[in-house]
């Protein structure tokens, strides 16, 4: 049996553990929720109407390759994702040069598709992002859309909007250019097969492939280490090396998106700003870690605390990790939008940092690659920020409350994840 058919068949098997009465409480929650965060449900007739003469015969205006765009099908192309993902918006090339890395990161270009005069652009602006309930999603984009002609899926021509870094060995930029591209993906691998595969188990993958992936390792290990030394604040030191890959490739990209934005054009855009703690917060804070039994603060970094936050976390045991979390995000404010980026995402200790990576989910992506290459920066740049932020904080709220709703009546929410609800 299949890899594919034995998911199928666990799935089945775990929906079938809960009963009618119980799966009606879960969907009439879910109903309530959504209704208490205006969380949209159908897609308007109209928006349906414009994917469906989308997706009618576009392969064909792929194939044809497009306007000014750069042909890059024949670079060894690969995503990586969670086994759930249903769609995929970024890819990564990556070659080894003498002196570093040229890095290619390629996203969906959903700005081609969903444009400013479009019923879609229009909802997509109202949802503002894709909410993600244990077993149920509600998307920014129908998911004909998303899930086709703008995801990145193995074997299939996609137009891409891409971002090309030259890296030194310092792990800093030496150039960067950003274009419309035509992709395709060699492979699509699971978290699981890339920690496979980069334990050099690469039976079932191509050479180029399994090279590709070890080289991208290479980097964003560099990457992650030489941001840490930096005082970005890392607060999950546990994840695995696919992990690692696509957060520090992702991050490099966004990060020379808005560099570009801000220090070469000047321009408004849909930037993300983390401010930071108070003095007396991060005092607050550092007290409770370092009140933790068998968790210290050395007096050197009691005045850095990003440092002293990191290093305490880095020998922690599980429980005393969660408790160093909680004591540094219940004093830690919420990151935001806004059409300029001074003040910085303090968590990550960037001077400027925006959004790029991800238009087929957030709002803020989208917007960008419109003003990335078509200089087109919205009338109402900073009210449709504050609205990106209220939707997002009301997305994890909702998510928050259905899976606390799950916990309250015995389940796991990433069991759930497995059920089809709603």
């Amino acid at each position: 049996m299949s890899e594919e058919a034995k998911t199928d068949a666990e799935t089945e098997e775990k929906e079938d553990k809960i009963d009618d009465e119980e799966r009606e409480r879960m969907e009439a929650e879910l109903d309530e929720i959504k209704e208490e965060y205006d969380i949209p449900k159908a897609f308007p007739k109209e928006a349906r109407a414009e994917v469906e003469r989308i997706t009618d015969g576009f392969r064909d205006e792929i194939a044809e390759g497009g306007d000014d765009r750069v042909d890059l099908r024949a670079l060894t192309t690969f995503t990586c994702d969670p086994k759930r993902a249903q769609d995929f918006d970024d890819a990564i090339t990556i070659n080894e040069t003498e002196d570093g890395w040229r890095l290619w990161v390629h996203i969906a270009d959903v700005s081609h598709y969903v444009t400013p005069d479009t019923e879609l652009y229009d909802e997509a602006k109202r949802r503002a992002s894709t909410v993600y309930f244990p077993g149920h999603t509600v998307h920014m984009l129908p998911p004909d859309l998303a899930e086709t002609v703008c995801s990145l899926v193995p074997d299939e021509e996609r137009f891409a909007h891409t971002v090309e870094m030259l890296i030194n060995e310092s792990y800093s930029f030496e150039n960067i250019d950003i274009y419309k591209s035509v992709i395709e993906s060699d492979r699509r691998l699971t978290y699981t097969e890339a920690e496979t595969v980069l334990d050099g188990d690469g039976s079932d993958v191509t050479d180029a492939v399994a090279e590709s992936l070890r080289s991208a390792y290479e980097l964003a290990e560099g990457l992650h280490e030489t941001r840490k030394e930096d005082g970005s604040l890392v607060l999950n030191p546990a994840r695995d090396r696919a992990h690692t890959i696509v957060e520090e490739c992702m991050l490099k990209a966004n990060k020379a998106v808005t560099q570009e934005l801000m220090w070469n054009r000047g321009v408004e855009a849909m930037y993300r700003v983390h401010p930071q703690p108070t003095p007396e917060q991060w005092s607050e804070a550092l007290e409770e870690i370092q009140n933790i039994g068998g968790v210290s603060i050395s007096a050197e970094n009691w005045d850095k605390p990003r440092h002293a936050v990191n290093n305490a976390i880095e020998d922690a045991s599980e429980t005393d990790l969660r408790k160093i979390q909680r004591a540094v995000l219940h004093v830690m404010p919420r990151a935001k939008y806004m059409s300029d980026p001074f003040g910085g995402h303090y968590a990550l200790n960037f001077d400027i940092y925006g959004h790029f990576t991800s238009p087929i989910r957030r709002i803020a992506d989208l917007v960008n690659h419109r003003i990335v290459h078509e200089n087109d920066v919205p009338d109402d740049l900073q009210a449709l920020a504050d609205h990106a932020s209220d939707r997002q904080m009301d997305a994890e709220s909702a998510e928050r409350d259905f899976k606390k709703f799950l916990e309250e009546l015995g389940y796991d929410p990433h069991e759930v994840e497995d059920y089809k609800l709603g």
